[in-house]
């Protein structure tokens, strides 16, 4: 493997680092476990967020709201280096703080600020929050991302090529192509991509972004023939880098037809998603399971969830009770992944409540700026207030995360086929005994076609019609009832915590990067 710089604009590598929003940070936190522990010459590039991604709270009648903190950490290095960028024709400095290896036990991540005195205030708030709902301030933070880090890296460590994961830190190909030009682009960009949707792939004016700088001195017809007019940064990105990849089976079919009509561009690989066992896993579930000690998993399993139902009564003023199924439905609020699907049939959702046999929880977090999603997530919170065995969390951070997989029987994912590119929630659910029950979409395609057994599979991934695939939840929950706390369910869930960790754990997919992105 050649040393490889990699940028992503989250990265959650410990709860106290507030640097992430969701997925995308949660698979580069495993990315930089498992590379260190491996001993693999990678290092990162992000965005040290002053205020974070935000802080979700709760106003008096219970309702989310968003919150702003600052945040300070002690245990970033001061490398005292500060690299110039151009934004909108004004020169702002970038200074570089470090992450080092010892900290968290990760390779070392280099944190970009914009928020330092030497900058005007319009200039400290490009890095106050993640995925800030500006416009003007996203296109910002990408220049400071790519242009930035890439300088960053330039002066401090010396690699052979940059990932950029996702097509945020894109104007670091501009960069290179005004340094060297585009045969040294595409010797030494990489590029993952994550969205099967072709709208949900970031498209903007091209005259905005020239006069923003995100090109650079490159003009406008040049960025034009990488990424069209309107301009779209992963067409760009497909074009301009050596190599790209996708990150599961089915979200590299669904990338290789919707850019089937981009020319020029390069092939895209499938290197599957997973995460880092040695973070998510309790030993005390990975023994039993081990063992096929299915008493001993029992007791485990039913001890985490006493410590997750201390965090739901806390929150919710909702006592659970451990002998009961527990359902969690927990990630990013965003439409494609159905937040609220359960209540499709609220009769139907209701029987199963009132039948004493069926508990759920849900949590995460819409986007600040998303109001339709925090709509949802109310919406779920004021139907569910008085019901019984049914509880709504605030935050969806690592800590919480991490109890939430622990102490759940069965975790639900119900995005809209094709529209999850891989999905990682259900893997590290799986690894803690907690039985993946999904539509057919993303990592669960690879993961029911290999151990059928091992999950719950909602739908035939053919027929997509809302009503059949809601009717198909409802019956795999009844089929989940029936069969919880039986010999024959612990069997299912210690064999979903064996199989999963022989693909879907870090460790195969960082060698997979080594042997197919990061060489010659």
């Amino acid at each position: 493997m050649k040393k490889t710089a990699y940028f992503s604009m989250e990265f959650a590598v410990d709860q106290s680092l507030k640097t992430y929003a969701g997925g995308l940070g949660f698979l580069a936190g495993s990315h930089f476990r498992a590379a260190k522990r491996l001993n693999l010459p990678l290092v990162g590039v992000s965005m040290l967020w002053s205020y974070g991604y935000y802080d979700q709270a709760k106003d008096r009648e219970g309702r989310m709201k968003v919150e702003h903190v600052r945040k300070y950490y002690d245990f970033l290095t001061d490398i005292n280096l500060k690299v110039p960028v151009t934004i909108n024709g004004t020169n702002i400095w970038v200074k570089a703080y470090k992450l080092e290896e010892n900290v968290f036990n990760t390779c070392p991540i280099y944190f970009l600020t914009t928020d330092i005195p030497e900058n005007d205030h319009l200039s400290r708030t490009i890095s106050y929050e993640l995925y800030d709902g500006n416009n003007l301030t996203h296109i910002a933070q990408e220049i400071v991302l790519g242009v930035g880090g890439y300088k960053v890296i330039r002066e401090a460590e010396n690699v052979k090529y940059f990932h950029i994961n996702e097509a945020h830190a894109l104007p670091i190909a501009f960069k290179m192509l005004e340094d060297y030009g585009i045969d040294y682009v595409k010797e030494h960009l990489l590029f993952t991509t994550h969205t099967p949707v072709a709208a949900g792939n970031e498209v903007q004016d091209i005259t905005l972004l020239k006069n923003m700088g995100f090109f650079g001195s490159i003009d406008t017809i040049t960025a034009e023939k990488y990424g069209g007019n309107p301009f779209n940064l992963t067409v760009a990105a497909l074009r301009m880098c050596k190599r790209a990849n996708a990150v599961s089976k089915l979200h590299t079919d669904t990338s290789e037809k919707m850019w089937s009509w981009v020319t020029n561009r390069v092939p895209i690989i499938n290197i599957t998603n997973a995460q880092d066992r040695y973070y998510w896993q309790d030993a005390g579930l990975k023994e039993a399971s081990e063992k096929k000690d299915y008493n001993g998993l029992q007791k485990r399993k039913k001890e985490l969830k006493r410590e997750l139902f201390k965090v739901v009564a806390d929150q919710a003023g909702k006592m659970l009770d451990p002998d009961i199924l527990t359902v969690v439905w927990a990630r990013r609020f965003a439409e494609y992944k159905r937040p609220s699907f359960l209540l499709r049939d609220e009769k139907k959702f209701r029987n199963l409540i009132e039948s004493g046999k069926l508990q759920i929880i849900w949590a995460g977090k819409p986007h600040p700026a998303d109001s339709n999603a925090q709509i949802t997530f109310n919406w779920i919170m004021s139907k569910t207030r008085e019901m019984k065995g049914v509880a709504v969390l605030t935050g969806y951070e690592l800590n919480l995360s991490k109890l939430l997989k622990q102490g759940s029987d069965v975790w639900l994912n119900t995005p809209k086929r094709p529209n999850e590119a891989s999905g990682t929630s259900g893997m590290t659910a799986a690894m803690n005994a907690s039985i993946h029950m999904s539509t057919v979409d993303g990592w669960h395609v690879e993961w029911a076609k290999e151990y059928p057994e091992d999950s719950f599979t909602i739908g035939d991934g053919i027929n997509l019609n809302e009503d059949y695939e809601s009717e198909e939840m409802y019956e795999r929950l009844k089929e989940a009832i029936s069969l919880y706390d039986t010999e024959e369910w612990w069997k299912k869930a210690a064999n979903s915590v064996n199989h999963v960790v022989e693909y879907f754990d870090t460790e195969r997919m960082i060698k997979e990067y080594s042997e197919k992105l990061y060489i010659d």
